[in-house]
Parts: structure tokens; sequence; C-alpha cells
């Protein structure tokens, strides 16, 4: 519902400057336009840009303990926040808003750090102990909400963005190259990297505790733990199953309504998020309801028909904007803006325009279908996982054997196959990269180590495997990062997602693979559950990606900006790229037989394209 900042430099006895944590505030403007708040002490400052959801009148930040002894800034939302004030005012604690983010000083008063694993919601804060001189930082779960810090000059200096720590002068400002590879490789990047050298991501599910002597103590919460193979519960009914996902379903949408304001959803069309609009139409009969679309001109890649179909159904005051390449050029820049982040996809540009209407129709809460498709095995790989079951690898081919040692290092199993055969890939990433970066490569070479830790995947099911990876290499840093959070808050709209509430991913860990894809179907239990909700015409529908118009499509289009960016010059100045390389590919990609399989194929110029659009939105330095 905000952003927030601060810096606390434990050896300066001064209050910091107060017009550079304004400055901080003011790059997240956007997240937060309806109020702001500061909090100065020696050491120590907070910042907070409000946008305003619940208790409109009281519900400011920072937000002090009765004694003000204990400070806190808190982005996000606290949807077990009734239950824990209860608690605390039990236990003699006095409240003076309704706002859910007045229980952390109290909590932490009670509790201490480790008051993180009590929460339920999607949340970013920083906690300020007076008393001990200690900094927490803390992010939610699964990662909804973002958080970012450096070092600089001593001081720990955060915030919701990156922008906002880049409002200092003194903050770095360098490439970051393993997160480019990251970027070429994975999803997306990897928390803690950042495409911005000497400023981190704060993984999910982790706090950092910042002393007074300087010390910093990353301590991780949570983690998505899918019991062995071998301890999974297969006695229960499918029936029951799905009669315990349908109740943690509907008490997650409930959960979400906590608002004073107005609460829309999106329809894309398919499955999860056609689910959640008719959970929240059934537990909010006779309201007045909104529902946002993006339809595109391409008929290939176009859901309005299922979308329509839904809205009709639900009875919803209905919005659709139909997109082509244009719209996505003309918000390349602000994407790339936002997402402070190169980007493998366009489709960003849609969710920037969804997020616009909602804001343009006077709402600031939409609900969305994200998280379905990494808890129940909405992707192809959970069904190809299947079919390869019991496949035996060919021990003569020199090539397979060593793309079996490289499943073994990356995910503890030579025979797991995810996304992609890692060793060709590394082929294209090197050709890929000028010679200045080849000559580096082995210092910033992603697949160097294993980008998660593979104790989470030893023993589990194939599926487990490739659920815990789809979390921790798609879903935070990249479809709730540049594809959620920052194009919402762009318009200072905030995102919900119920299929990632807590007692929504322990019921879906509880459910064997056996029944998340059965006779070739993927995400049985969640299609058994909508047969409640929906028209079979949508629960049937086929798996549709989000897509969105590629590189392909753009660079046909012959836009200044597009052409500048990708010339021969603009790559050369740059020196990260190899000119000759991104010159074939812009050869192929003009090819008008040429078709990019978005599934299944990397973008790469639409890596390059984006990059380049970063390097000059944020002032980052050529490598020559």
């Amino acid at each position: 519902m905000c952003g927030i900042a601060g810096v606390f430099h434990p050896a300066r006895p001064e209050r910091p400057d107060p017009a550079l944590l304004a400055a901080m505030t003011g790059a997240l403007s956007h997240r937060g336009p309806d109020d702001e708040g500061f909090h100065l002490a020696p050491g120590i400052g907070l910042g907070f840009r409000r946008l305003s959801i619940l208790d409109l009148a009281t519900g400011n930040q920072p937000i002090l303990s009765e004694d003000g002894e204990i400070v806190s800034v808190c982005n996000g939302e606290i949807y077990n926040f009734p239950e824990l004030r209860a608690e605390l005012e039990a236990r003699g604690h006095r409240f003076r808003t309704r706002v859910d983010t007045e229980v952390l000083p109290a909590m932490y008063r009670e509790w201490g750090p480790g008051f993180v694993s009590r929460l339920s919601g999607q949340f970013a804060f920083a906690v300020w102990d007076a008393r001990e001189r200690r900094l927490v930082l803390g992010r939610d779960p699964v990662g909804i909400a973002p958080l970012f810090h450096a070092e600089i000059d001593g001081a720990l200096v955060f915030a919701s963005e990156i922008k906002a720590i880049l409002a200092r002068p003194d903050a770095p400002r360098r490439v970051n190259p393993t997160a480019l590879d990251q970027i070429l490789t994975f999803p997306g990047p990897v928390s803690p990297h950042t495409i911005f050298a000497g400023i981190d991501s704060l993984p999910p599910g982790h706090i950092l505790i910042a002393e007074a002597d300087g010390r910093r103590t990353l301590r991780r919460y949570w983690d998505l733990d899918y019991p062995c193979d071998a301890d999974i519960d297969r006695s229960r009914s499918v029936d029951d199953l799905v009669d315990e996902l349908d109740a943690a379903l509907r008490t997650a949408v409930r959960r979400r309504l906590q608002s004073d304001v107005p609460v829309a959803a999106y329809l894309s069309g398919g499955l999860d998020s056609s689910l959640i609009a008719a959970i929240l139409a059934d537990l909010t009969p006779g309201a007045e309801r909104h529902t946002f679309s993006i339809a595109f001109e391409d008929r290939e890649i176009d859901e309005s028909g299922p979308q329509r179909l839904m809205a009709a159904q639900l009875g919803s005051i209905h919005h659709e904007t139909r997109v082509g390449p244009g719209a996505i050029n003309a918000r390349l820049t602000d994407i790339v803006r936002h997402a402070e982040a190169p980007l493998r996809e366009s489709y960003d540009a849609c969710s920037l325009i969804l997020s616009g209407m909602v804001r343009a129709n006077g709402i600031k809460v939409v609900m969305t279908g994200e998280g379905a498709d990494e808890l129940f095995g909405g992707y192809v790989g959970y069904r190809l996982d299947v079919e390869r079951a019991g496949a035996c690898r060919d021990d003569d081919d020199v090539e397979a054997m060593l793309e079996a040692e490289m499943r073994s290092r990356l995910w503890g199993d030579p025979d797991f196959f995810y996304e992609k055969n890692y060793l060709v890939a590394e082929e294209t990433r090197r050709a890929l990269y000028s010679t200045a970066m080849a000559a580096r490569f082995d210092e910033f070479d992603c697949l160097r180590m294993p980008p998660v830790g593979t104790g989470a995947l030893a023993g589990r099911h194939a599926f487990h495997k490739r659920s815990y990876l789809d979390f921790k290499l798609r879903m935070a840093d990249h479809l709730l990062a540049d594809h959620g959070d920052r194009v919402a808050f762009a318009n200072s709209v905030e995102a919900r997602y119920p299929f990632l509430d807590i007692d929504v991913i322990n019921v879906a860990r509880r459910i064997p693979p056996e029944v998340m894809v059965q006779d070739g179907i993927e995400k049985y239990p969640l299609k058994r559950l909508a047969r409640r909700y929906l028209p079979d015409e949508i629960v049937d529908r086929p798996k549709f990606s989000f897509v969105a118009p590629s590189a392909p499509a753009l660079l046909k289009s012959a836009l200044p900006l597009i052409d500048d960016m990708l010339s021969r010059e603009r790559i050369e100045r740059g020196g990260y790229f190899n000119p000759d390389a991104v010159e074939r590919l812009k050869s192929l990609y003009r090819r008008p037989d040429f078709d990019l399989n978005q599934t299944f194929e990397d973008d790469l110029l639409m890596v390059v394209l984006t990059f380049n659009i970063l390097l000059d939105q944020f002032d980052l330095p050529n490598l020559n």
C-alpha cells in the first residue's frame, strides 16, 4: 500500500539529512501519492509514502510504540492483523488507529525480530529499536513486496525501489554482470542480485538485522518446504483435498477484501483469474464489482472472448483495452524504468496499461490470479515431467553426460530438466557477449554456483522440485516484481494475490503430485474446484500463456527507439554485447517467416533492447 525508505548509520550520532531522505521518498511518490511521513533521530531516518487503503483518516506512518522507542514503516498488508491485534490487546497493548501495520511495534516488543514468522500478508517493513539501536528489515515469505538495500559510506540504505536509493548522489551506479547473466539464463534475476552492482534485493522470507556495532545478520524465517517424496500423505481423497482448497482460497479472498476503498479484479480469460473473480463475486453478492482485461489486435494471442464470457457471468462492470505493437513500443521506456531491470518480454507494458485503467476508474486495489501455475503445475514442464518419468539417459552421449553433470551441480539431480539445456544456453550467452565481457565470463557466470539451495530439492518429487524452482527463479524477482508490483504501483494501484496466501500454499503442499497432474491434465485439483464456480468453457480451455508482441514484432515496426537501441553503433558503444551477434539476430527476427515461440525460446533481442534502455534511464556507464 505504500513505499518505504530509510538510512541507518550506526557510527554517526547526528540525524540523517532530511532533504536527502525526502529525495528518496520523493522517488517513490507513485507508490504513495496520498501522504508522507518521516522519523529522524540520531543515526536513523525512516521515510514513508502512503497509498491510503485502510483507515484513511489516521493510518499514516511511521508508527511508534506507546513509549516511542520502537518505530516502524511498512509497505503492504497484514491480513491476520485482527487476530494479532486481539492477542496483543490481551497482553496490555493499546492502539490508536485501525490500520493493520500498527501491530508491528507491539509485536516486536513482545517477540523480538522473530515476530515476522507470525505475520500473514504481503509486506516489506523496517522496525527501529531505539533502545538497542537495532534496525530490522523484513520481506514477506513469497516476495510480493520488494525491498532493496545497499551499504553506502558506512550506512545501511534501503527502499522499496532501487530508484529511491539512486536518488542519493553517493549511490553506486554500475552494472552487475551476474544479474545480467541470470536474466539471460533464468526467468529473471535472482535475489539478492539486482542489475545494479552494490544494491541487493532482500530475498523473500528473510529478515536483515543491523546492529549498533555494524554487524549485519541475514536470517531466513520461511521457505517453501515440500515433504520428501517418501513422506507424502497419499491417503486422502481428491474430494477432501478440493474441499480444503476451496475453504482456504475463499478465506484468502475474504482476507484481501480488507479495505476502505473498492476492490476490483483482473480477468485474463484463463482459469486462475476467473476463479478469483468468481469467488470474489460469490463472497460479495450484490456489490458493484469492476473487472479489467487486455485484448490484443493479434488474434493469435487475443483472449477477449473468454474474458467477456466471464464478465457477463459475474455481472461485473467490465473494462477492456485493445493493445498492439504500437502501444507496447510507446511504453517500453516506462516499463524498463519501473522494472529497474532488463526484461525478457514485453507483457509488462500490458500490465502497465491494465493498472492505468484501474486507476483511471478511481480504484486502488485489484486482485489477480498470479501464483496458481507455480503451486498447481500450470506450465508445460509439469506435464512433461510425468512423461519423462522413468526415461533413461544415453550414457554414451558425451553432450548428455555433460548436461547431466550440469544438472547435478545446479539441482542435485542429473535427471531433472528445468527450462533448458544449460550447456547449449552457455554457448549462446558467450556468443552474445562482447569480447570484453566474454573474457570475464568465468567471473560472473551465473551457473558457477546453484542459484538456490539444493537441500530443499533433495528427495523431493519432480513436481515439487519444479514448483520450488518456479517460486525461487520465476515468482519473486520476475512475476511479482517487474510483472506485478512495479507496473501496478506505477499507477498507484495495489495488487493482491489470493493464491499466494500462506494457508493456500500449505494446502497445495499437501496435495500429492499425482493428483496435481492426472491423465495429462495440469492443475487437476484446481480445475475440479473451478467447476463449482466457472462455466465449462473456461475450465476446459487449453493453457494459454500470457504473451505480448515480442522483439520480432517490435523490430519490424522500425520505430526510432528500437532502431537506435539495437544499432551497431549503440551496441559497440555500450560494450556489453557482440555487435555481430546482435546483427545476426536482427536479420533472423526480421525474416517474414520467423516465429519466436515465447513459451520455449528466449527472446534475446528483447533483453539487449531493454538493457540499453536501462543504461539510459539510470545513467549507467558503458563498459568501454
